[in-house]
């Protein structure tokens, strides 16, 4: 008896290993052309990478309609702004047109770990797969003509050499900074033909004339070619291709199975996981192996722990660092550490934290949020004193103004004083040197806006710092967004330096003399960290509520093409609500804080399902390497954080039956929809570890301690479910830190 009980056993243990080994990855759902081709503004590109790996690359071209490619970069060294060494296969004689050639290209399978496509003209197919710091190419040629390898300097200053039979270097410049290759081909080189005599930008390297599979490997760094010969051989030692895809798609398939959703249609899936795929792109860990360039004091230095670069604060403070808190907190904190680090090399907090350097973009201190979020979710592992040391200087001490870097400006001197930004009135000339006047202008109200919330951030650290009698200071400096808005107008709204309201003032149209990327109807509700501020002055829940409505419903008041003339960045309207940019993200989730939860819940499903969708437009806006893609994996999960600061989640509306956040506490953390549906977008009662929840948020201690949120969905919304005032979620002004 008990042997057979034992090999039932054993039989059952074998069925239940093959239908885990059966299980569906979740690349499968992954489609990185999903946004290829861009609404007004940037398309996503289909990029071949590791997780936060330093290499990247994809095919340059137009966007993912274009049918020709231009080359493929070696890697890019920031997304979307710069990329080095561009590499292309091309067949025939040395003529004219080979050098500038673009090839139309079909048959194209694109996913996070691996890349092919076969061009028609030639007959060649190209493969790619990546290491973190080194990538490995594989061409197929098919016929009789001469095979090289086009190799280019893309930034202008550099050169491109072959020192031997089998090898090919080069040197690039850009932005201020050097970048450096070191490849490998497994087939001798036949010929060598530089586009001029005078330099070496441009070559063919040929390797021979007869149908060949050939292969290219290569190293790339930012601190020479002896470098990037040695991250080659510690990544790609041989000529094994198959096993360089497979580790990478490990990898990934690794990175992805965080989270598991169970329900929804196929096209939901596919827009989740792309979107998870997008989280991982930056920031990127520049160390390598052992060693790092830093643009932030242009030296090498010597470090076992990552150096992380690329990341675009006012973009991904929002959203993505706090979902990279949630799935890989120790990331996240090494992270901050580089921010850290870069400050006590350069003497300022970064903004954009580039591979060469601060990128002073955008607008706000957008660091303190960050670490201000990380710090009150228990990220503690980095130098909290000396990370506040930075960014108090860069609040008090450094310029608030647009894309500018060091000492403050007379602006700032005014600002410090009166509380504001003050504007120009229209037609009035800049007289302050700084200010950027040919396009992005003051924008005074959003520089007041985002400071003050940053400020906030800076308060509630300061407890922690060596001063923490700065508390007051910086809570002060919180409340200036009172001073930009004009009550009996209920807008904010731009003062000029005498205190006087500007007008005329158009709310529609004003454009970057007065706000970011967006007009008032957005950063109206840009009081992240007084939101019941925001709304008493608004007149109180009633009044704010009918405004908040009606921003989904606000006409243009002119012609689409009008409109974007002024306001480009307005992507994925509904009504002046703009979808397709970070500054409205949190907006549909304010309903919560006015009693109206079930509005945050139709809203959220009526833009998931409008905007983010499974083929080539499938974003409505710029996307920003994980800026906007966050926002989805948050909302489709059914939760989102309002305030990055405070450590608790909005809920919203999960377009999944459930879904499973596997953290790295060994715990899981699970949202259960049941009776959900595309019209059962309703939660009708809730419960969180199997206790009633009758408010619409819930604590970060919450998600870590694993458990389950439980919703009950119903076609009719639950008015009464998270209505009463008590029920909101914490107001930062409020908050005390813990």
């Amino acid at each position: 008896m008990n042997a057979a009980i034992s090999v039932l056993l054993c039989f059952l243990c074998m069925c239940f290993s093959a239908l885990a080994g059966n299980k569906q990855s979740h690349l499968t759902y992954v489609d990185p052309t999903i946004g290829g081709v861009g609404l007004i503004l940037e398309p996503t590109r289909p990029t071949v990478h590791l997780p936060n790996s330093m290499l990247r690359t994809f095919p340059m071209r137009k966007d993912q309609l274009d049918d020709q490619i231009s080359y493929f970069p070696l890697t890019l060294t920031s997304h979307r702004l710069f990329s080095v060494f561009a590499l292309l296969p091309v067949s025939g004689t040395a003529c004219d047109s080979i050098w500038n050639r673009r090839l139309l290209y079909d048959q194209e399978t694109t996913t996070p770990y691996y890349y092919r496509t076969s061009f028609l003209e030639t007959g060649t197919t190209i493969e790619f797969t990546p290491g973190a710091r080194s990538g490995y190419f594989r061409f197929t040629f098919t016929d009789h003509r001469e095979h090289c390898l086009r190799l280019g300097v893309i930034n202008g200053d550099g050169e491109i050499d072959v020192p031997g039979k089998r090898v090919i270097t080069g040197t690039e410049t850009f932005s201020g900074m050097r970048a450096y290759c070191y490849g490998e081909v497994d087939a001798d080189i036949s010929g060598v033909t530089y586009r001029t005599s005078s330099d070496k930008k441009l070559v063919l390297v040929c390797v021979g004339n007869r149908p060949q599979t050939v292969s290219f490997r290569y190293g790339v760094s930012y601190i020479g070619i002896d470098q990037a010969r040695q991250n080659l051989l510690n990544e790609i030692p041989g000529w094994h291709f198959d096993a360089v895809k497979n580790n990478a798609r490990s990898v990934w398939d690794s990175a992805l199975s965080r989270i598991d959703v169970r329900g929804g249609t196929l096209a939901q899936k596919r827009v989740f996981y792309r979107a998870l795929y997008r989280c991982r792109e930056r920031m990127v860990d520049i160390n390598e192996h052992g060693k790092y360039y830093s643009a932030y004091d242009h030296r090498v230095h010597d470090s076992k722990e990552p150096f992380f670069v690329d990341n675009w604060l006012w973009d991904t403070y929002n959203a993505l660092e706090p979902l990279c808190m949630i799935l890989d907190p120790e990331m996240e904190t090494e992270k901050i550490r580089s921010y850290v680090t870069m400050y006590t090399q350069s003497g300022w907090m970064p903004s954009f934290a580039l591979v060469f350097g601060d990128w002073p973009a955008m607008t706000g201190n957008h660091a303190a949020a960050w670490m201000a979020d990380a710090w009150f979710k228990g990220l503690r592992n980095f130098d909290m004193k000396k990370a506040y040391e930075g960014l108090k200087k860069n609040s008090l001490e450094a310029t608030l103004l647009p894309w500018n870097n060091g000492p403050a400006t007379s602006l700032d001197s005014f600002y410090n004083a009166k509380g504001y930004m003050p504007g120009l009135r229209p037609g009035e000339k800049e007289t302050v040197k700084e200010v950027h006047d040919d396009w992005e202008k003051r924008q005074a109200v959003s520089v007041t806006l985002e400071n003050s919330y940053d400020d906030w951030c800076i308060a509630q650290i300061a407890a922690f710092s060596d001063s923490p009698g700065d508390r007051e200071l910086f809570l002060r400096r919180a409340g200036n967004y009172r001073n930009v808005f004009r009550a009996e107008k209920g807008f904010v709204w731009p003062k000029d330096a005498q205190g006087v309201w500007i007008e005329p003032f158009d709310p529609k149209l004003a454009g970057r003399e007065y706000f970011t990327e967006n007009n008032a109807y957005t950063f109206n509700w840009q009081v992240k960290h007084d939101l019941r501020g925001l709304i008493e002055l608004m007149g109180g829940r009633q009044q704010a509520e009918a405004k908040l409505d009606q921003l989904f419903r606000e006409d243009l008041g002119l012609p689409k093409f009008r409109f974007w003339f002024t306001q480009p960045d307005a992507s994925g309207l509904v009504g002046q609500f703009v979808m397709g940019n970070e500054p409205s993200f949190h907006i549909p989730y304010i309903y919560n804080y006015l009693g109206s939860p079930w509005k945050t819940q139709k809203r959220i499903r009526m833009l998931l399902d409008t905007w983010f969708t499974d083929n080539v437009f499938g974003f409505p806006g710029d996307e920003d390497g994980g800026g906007m893609s966050s926002f989805v994996v948050f909302s489709m999960m059914g939760f989102y954080p309002v305030t990055p600061g405070i450590p608790a989640y909005n809920i919203g509306s999960p377009v999944f039956d459930k879904v499973s956040i596997h953290l790295p506490n060994g715990r899981t953390f699970s949202v259960v929809a049941r009776n959900n549906s595309a019209t059962n977008r309703y939660i009708q009662r809730a419960a969180l570890n199997g206790k009633p929840l009758t408010r619409p948020w819930f604590t970060h201690d919450d998600l870590l301690g694993g458990g389950t949120l439980e919703l009950v969905m119903g076609k009719e919304p639950n008015r009464q479910w998270g209505s009463h005032e008590e029920d909101a979620p914490p107001s930062a002004m409020d908050y005390l830190p813990g």
